[in-house]
């Protein structure tokens, strides 16, 4: 066999790549992220109360968030907790990090009394002092 015979028998190589493959798992990723990124965001529904306070400067981002929902549950960060895992996580996060900023969202239609056992267990965990979420008070009419 000649040489001449053999070159003309090999294939040319192709340095061409096939990105069709590659749009069809993006494509699918893109949707499975669509769906499950709401999903990712949703917290505990609480009505919070209205009031005309400053909102509060926390230069520290990470702030522990205690919700109390209308039927008298605690939520640590949009996590359901006992009472006594609330003030045992507390105690740990604030053994190790004192100065973290501590929040109740408490529900508008929550009794009071639930919102001053939150406060009362959130300082025998060792928090100094508690801050209380509320919402803005929507203005009506112009004349403010």
């Amino acid at each position: 066999m000649s040489t001449s015979s053999y070159r003309s028998r090999r294939r040319k190589l192709m340095a061409e790549i096939n990105v069709v493959p590659y749009i069809d798992v993006m494509l699918v990723l893109l949707i499975v992220f669509m769906i499950t990124a709401p999903l990712l965001t949703q917290g505990v529904k609480v009505d919070l109360p209205q009031a005309a306070a400053r909102p509060v400067n926390t230069d520290n981002r990470d702030t522990l968030v205690v919700t109390v929902t209308r039927d008298g549950q605690y939520y640590l960060d949009n996590r359901p907790v006992t009472p006594s895992a609330l003030r045992a996580k507390v105690a740990i996060v604030l053994r190790i990090r004192p100065r973290t900023p501590v929040m109740i969202r408490g529900d508008g239609h929550v009794a009071y009394d639930e919102v001053v056992r939150a406060m009362a267990l959130l300082q025998s965990a060792g928090a100094d002092s508690v801050g209380l979420l509320t919402r803005t008070p929507e203005r009506t009419g112009a004349g403010g």
